[in-house]
């Protein structure tokens, strides 16, 4: 009967082969990995190194905001006196910063 004429453009040279269209997700798993993962580990570590040098006395911050003095240290739990005779105890690795040592960042002024 009657044919019907498809309007395509004639054959021509194949397109970029497999690894071609791979190469793009490589550069972007490369720029990800060097951007978010590997700042990430090093935070972990200098986080883990703190934690390790973690001694009496020091006066710290849980990642909750409550500030106290280290009082007692064990393997995995530190005992924080966060007013006098008070006293609470936290998972080592939800203390977020030792404050023992650092400058104050509020100036003093004169009235």
């Amino acid at each position: 009967m009657f044919d019907i004429a498809y309007a395509q453009s004639a054959p021509g040279v194949g397109g970029p082969g497999p690894m071609m269209t791979l190469i793009p997700f490589a550069l972007i798993f490369v720029i990800m990995y060097f951007m978010v993962i590997r700042p990430q580990q090093k935070k972990g570590k200098e986080h883990q190194e703190m934690l390790n040098k973690l001694k009496k006395n020091d006066e710290v911050m849980t990642s909750g905001g409550i500030y106290g003095k280290v009082i007692d240290l064990k393997e995995t739990v530190v005992t924080l006196e966060v007013a006098p005779n008070v006293r609470i105890r936290v998972h080592r690795p939800q203390i977020s910063a030792v404050l023992t040592g650092e400058k104050s960042s509020v100036k003093e002024g004169k009235d």
